[in-house]
């Protein structure tokens, strides 16, 4: 079986920063900018730091994205043959996918927010009571959202280590019998 270790490279440390980054940002940033002082000032803390997160999440989606699709192609001939392969490949795009739009649905909310720079807030996605309703709406919505790509992503990176695991020899002919004598193996 030919190797591709760069496109699992790339989709393994692409999925971790979309994964860890985004966790991080949600457990510490938004948290931590509660401490800034002052409400406006938690606002601008807060959209400075997930607008720096931006350029590197972006990078880290492509670098994933880059990865998946290298790996889709590579192991064309094992969802041919392999039993499992395929059902694993669609639940991991349609995850894929399903974390891409929340992904972006959040940028978009949090340009919403990060257009008011000094913003009013309690922390990062919690609206003071000063906080204009439009942008207030946005952070509510960024409260649920903001554990929503991790769950995502996190499932992905799981169903990844199964995905691994279907490599294993005797995986791929377990598999590989399944596919031709179904109910032959269990």
């Amino acid at each position: 079986m030919a190797r591709a270790t760069l496109f699992h490279q790339m989709h393994d440390l692409g999925l971790a920063a979309w994964f860890g980054g985004t966790l991080a940002n949600a457990v510490a940033l938004n948290a931590a900018a509660a401490e800034a002082g002052g409400t406006s000032r938690v606002g601008a803390v807060a959209n400075a730091g997930w607008d720096r997160w931006t350029p590197v999440n972006a990078a880290a989606i492509g670098v994933h994205l880059v990865g998946a699709a290298g790996l889709l192609k590579h192991d064309m001939g094992r969802m041919k043959a392999q039993q499992g392969v395929p059902s694993m490949a669609a639940t991991k795009t349609v995850l894929t996918v399903a974390a891409l739009g929340v992904t972006a649905y959040s940028r978009a909310l949090g340009q919403k927010v990060s257009a008011h720079r000094d913003v009013p807030a309690a922390d990062g996605t919690t609206p003071a009571a000063s906080t204009p309703p439009e942008v207030a709406s946005a952070q509510k919505q960024l409260k649920m959202l903001q554990w929503a790509v991790p769950a995502l992503t996190g499932t992905l990176t799981a169903i990844g280590a199964y995905a691994a695991e279907q490599y294993r020899p005797e995986e791929v002919s377990k598999g590989l019998v399944q596919r031709l004598l179904p109910g032959s193996v269990s």
